[in-house]
């Protein structure tokens, strides 16, 4: 029996229309899941969905959600559930990182927005969608924190700040939804996504020189841990917080 086949189950995936969300939603697609493909802009994931549907086994879907509104979140996941049976994976990766030149001129407006986006609007998905799940009988939450939780340096204080919570809230609602419910976290180090097409030579240079696997990470990297802990191959797996960094935490 292939234990990471996730035929039958539908995943939240947020953030999906680009970069590592994109990667993540084709891995659980690639592994049978139905995929709902979400982001502020429905046309963005339409045009996701488009091009993941080509990779089958599993179908794709677009579905408008700005995880910042908290007053979405339960329409979004009720809606999900009812147009498609369940929700039983989620995959918290929607995320801003605002660079600060520095930390005195971080505007009030521009912290709540970040801790919005990046730890509010999660915390959110996971109590409402955790819910329904610890109801269902079983589910998978993977929230996407960043190697910066526990390396950060004074331009990205604030989205550290967001996902060194977002890691505690991962422990906290294994605890809360246990053994019903899974919930783990993947801190992604620096991967050659879209975002680093705007990375210069020089600043790539500084992040390999300081990683044991001496190159930037691949998105089906991602995708693969992921799928994973979304399956039963991890079911003794939760509350861990996995790095996939190229050993960027083993460096001091």
């Amino acid at each position: 029996m292939n234990t990471t086949d996730l035929t039958g189950k539908v995943a939240l995936v947020t953030g999906a229309s680009r970069g590592l969300g994109l990667a993540i939603s084709r891995g659980l697609l690639e592994a049978g899941a139905t995929v709902i493909v979400s982001s502020r802009k429905i046309e963005a994931c339409e045009g996701a969905v488009a091009a993941l549907n080509e990779s089958g086994p599993g179908t794709a879907h677009p579905f408008a959600l700005h995880v910042g509104k908290w007053d979405s979140i339960e329409p979004a996941v009720d809606s999900i559930i009812e147009q498609f049976g369940s929700i039983d994976i989620v995959v918290n990766n929607a995320g801003i990182a605002p660079l600060a030149k520095n930390l005195a001129s971080v505007s009030e407006g521009l912290w709540d927005k970040t801790i919005e986006v990046n730890l509010k609007g999660p915390f959110r998905l996971m109590a409402v969608a955790g819910d329904r799940m610890v109801a269902a009988r079983g589910g998978s939450i993977i929230n996407i924190s960043s190697i910066g939780a526990e390396r950060p340096s004074p331009p990205e204080a604030m989205y550290a700040a967001a996902k060194n919570g977002l890691n505690a809230l991962t422990r906290a609602f294994a605890q809360e939804y246990g053994p019903t419910v899974r919930v783990n976290c993947v801190m992604p180090g620096g991967f050659a996504t879209d975002m680093a097409e705007n990375w210069d030579d020089e600043f790539i240079g500084k992040i390999i020189d300081r990683l044991p696997a001496g190159r930037l990470g691949l998105p089906a990297e991602i995708a693969g841990v992921v799928t994973y802990l979304a399956s039963d191959a991890a079911g003794y797996t939760t509350g861990a917080i996995i790095p996939v960094d190229g050993g960027r935490t083993a460096v001091y």
